[in-house]
């Protein structure tokens, strides 16, 4: 007889093993808390990761008329961010530095300090943007003068339109290094 066919019948099939009431409930509490685990773990993910995919809006903003400005006076303008979410109340209003420059030219500066996003402050007198948190100090024209700030104060894009003076809402970049 040939050699190479192999005797099948001394192997006994084995049952399963019973599994235990303890055992079952145990792999039963595991599935479920990892079932949990990813209803509650990925809306979270999704919250914290959504925004790196999500662009702001870039919209263009009223200031106000051209001839509510004077030439050569800079002044505060109290603007509503588009670009926050709709529960935001009081939150949503920003600041931004306007200067009339001549009849249709107009600057807009953030009034936020480029070195931690402290708030900057006009001082006519001076001529100056001055941040009373450390100190930073930048000129009429937003360039640093003295103190920590890495960057010139941000600028925002300004046209005026139908006689409204408008800027350009952007995410202001605020840098603690060079």
């Amino acid at each position: 007889m040939n050699e190479n066919i192999a005797d099948h019948s001394s192997l006994a099939v084995e049952a399963p093993a019973e599994i235990s009431r303890r055992r079952f409930f145990e792999k039963l509490s595991i599935a479920l808390a990892g079932f949990c685990a990813a209803v509650v773990g990925m809306p979270l993910v999704g919250f914290i990761i959504a925004p790196f995919f999500r662009k702001p809006p870039e919209e263009w903003v009223t200031l106000g008329k051209v001839n509510d400005f004077q030439i050569g006076k800079t002044v505060n303008v109290t603007v509503i961010d588009p670009s926050s979410l709709p529960w935001a109340g009081v939150t949503a209003k920003s600041a931004v530095w306007l200067r009339r420059a001549s009849e249709n030219s107009f600057i807009a500066f953030s009034a936020n300090c480029t070195h931690l996003g402290c708030p900057v402050r006009w001082m006519e007198d001076a001529d100056l943007f001055m941040c009373p948190c450390h100190g930073g100090v930048y000129y009429n024209d937003g360039q640093v003068a003295a103190g920590p700030p890495p960057r010139p104060l941000f600028r925002y894009d300004v046209r005026v339109e139908k006689g409204e003076v408008k800027m350009k809402s952007v995410v202001v970049p605020i840098v603690t290094t060079l």
